[in-house]
C-alpha cells in the first residue's frame, strides 16, 4: 500500500510517500494505529485525517492495497 504524506505527516515519516507491506484491506483505524506505533510522533496529532481515493475516510472505512492513501494533517490558518 501506498500512503501520500502531507505537512507534518511528511516530516514525520520523513518522505512523501509510505509504503506498507500489506496485501490484505485493513481499516482506517488498524492503520492509524500502525502509525501511531511506528511513528509515535502521530500520537501529538490527534486531528490528522485519512482519505481514502481522495475522500475523507472515517475509521470503521476498509482500505485496500490499490486504494490511494493521504494522511492530512491538521492545518493551521491565519
Amino acid at each position: 500500500m501506498k500512503v501520500l504524506c502531507f505537512g507534518v505527516a511528511k516530516e514525520i515519516v520523513g518522505s512523501s510517500e509510505l509504503i506498507l507491506d500489506k496485501d490484505k484491506s485493513l481499516t482506517v483505524r488498524e492503520l492509524k494505529a500502525y502509525l501511531n506505533t511506528t511513528y509515535p510522533k502521530f500520537l501529538e496529532y490527534k486531528s490528522y485525517v485519512v482519505a481514502i481515493n481522495q475522500a475523507y475516510a472515517d475509521d470503521e472505512l476498509s482500505v485496500s492495497p490499490g486504494d490511494e492513501i493521504a494522511i492530512i494533517p491538521p492545518v493551521s490558518g491565519g
